[in-house]
């Protein structure tokens, strides 16, 4: 009786619990790490982010299969999906092109279908400013988005590993859309105060 007891009192909730948990990081919200610099000046290394993984449909783990999809990643979106080089790792860009659009980048401004678009969100180091490994991408395309996919890039465009580089990005592959940072940690950083970056905490993604 007293075994029955424990389990029932203790170990029944406790799964229950843990069951819950797995559910909501499985389909519902997941935390995400910041780990380097391509969206800056939005997303800094050391962000901690919610990501929203039912908004664009219920995906089951491990797979490419998506049930519930009403909604499609737009125009602005910041998404978090599976790497199609190296599916161990997840990364985050911002959507810019979608399913059918003729993209183009000419001097570092976006024309979607031979228009200029609004692009509040890229930021351009100067010339003298180390660039890493990357190459200088001022101009790209045209080409056209394919059925079912998106073209993304980082908002920091002269350091991110975007689909200029890798190519599109197939819709299945989102994992979900970034909602809010709800912690930040400034390793480099002198003091221990200062290491939280206090006024980000709390900020909606846009």
């Amino acid at each position: 009786m007293q075994k029955k007891g424990f389990i029932k009192d203790y170990l029944e909730p406790l799964i229950v619990a843990v069951l819950i948990a797995l559910f909501i990081r499985a389909f519902v919200v997941q935390a995400f790490q910041i780990p380097s610099s391509s969206m800056e000046p939005t997303l800094l290394v050391g962000d901690y982010l919610l990501v929203n993984k039912f908004v664009y449909g219920i995906r089951i783990p491990y797979t490419n299969i998506k049930f519930f999809q009403f909604k499609k990643p737009r125009r602005g979106d910041v998404i978090v999906f599976i790497f199609p080089l190296d599916p161990s790792k997840d990364f985050i860009k911002r959507v810019i092109g979608t399913e059918g659009e003729k993209v183009e980048i000419i001097h570092n401004k976006i024309y979607i279908d031979g228009r200029s678009i609004d692009d509040p969100w890229g930021h351009f180091v100067t010339n003298d400013f180390p660039r890493g490994y990357l190459q200088r991408m001022e101009n790209f395309g045209p080409i056209v988005v394919p059925k079912d996919s998106i073209f993304v890039l980082g908002d920091n465009r002269d350091n991110s590993e975007d689909s200029r580089f890798w190519g599109f990005l197939h819709v299945n592959a989102v994992l979900g859309k970034a909602l809010i940072i709800y912690f930040s940690w400034d390793r480099t950083a002198e003091s221990l105060l200062d290491k939280v970056r206090w006024s980000r905490i709390g900020k909606l993604i846009h």
